[in-house]
């Protein structure tokens, strides 16, 4: 199911952890899959169940309860917006607004073209630097304007 490149990189994670608590892994499984599939399809998360040893509804639990995993497909880019309080304060509901506009899209939803996603997201720690852009769970962006979304979107598309 996941390639014997990830199923190092998961036996690393493992390695962390006293035998009897390799579940604790699961949070660094579930990031290794995605990265390798792209997103966390049901058979995915089945299968690092029981790679860890675990029940599925565990996998399950954690995969829905942290808004970083995908549970369905999402676009080349993944854009996630901050809009907790204290972005929010700061223009993180009118940076969504023009990422709604330019895109066409909403909350949880992709481009026909498939290059983006638009994602709701929880706090990034941030708060100061509001409002706050996470690109595919990597880059984080800071500060940003309407122009500097506009940049950014033009930037991703030429890629």
């Amino acid at each position: 199911m996941l390639s014997a490149d990830a199923l190092a990189r998961i036996d690393r994670e493992i390695a962390k952890y006293p035998p009897e608590w390799r579940r604790s892994a699961v949070m660094a499984a579930l990031v290794i899959a995605q990265e390798e599939k792209k997103w966390l399809a049901p058979e995915t998360l089945e299968f690092v169940a029981q790679y860890l040893g675990m029940p599925p509804v565990a996998v399950y639990e954690v995969a829905t309860f942290y808004g970083m995993y995908d549970l369905a497909p999402v676009g080349r880019y993944k854009l996630s917006i901050c809009t907790c309080l204290p972005c929010g304060l700061q223009g993180a509901l009118a940076a969504a607004d023009r990422l709604r506009e330019r895109l066409g899209i909403g909350f949880g939803e992709t481009t026909r073209d498939g290059l983006f996603t638009l994602k709701e997201s929880e706090c990034m720690g941030a708060c100061a630097s509001a409002p706050v852009l996470l690109v595919n769970d990597k880059r984080m962006l800071e500060g940003m304007t309407p122009e500097r979304i506009d940049a950014l979107l033009e930037e991703l598309r030429r890629k």
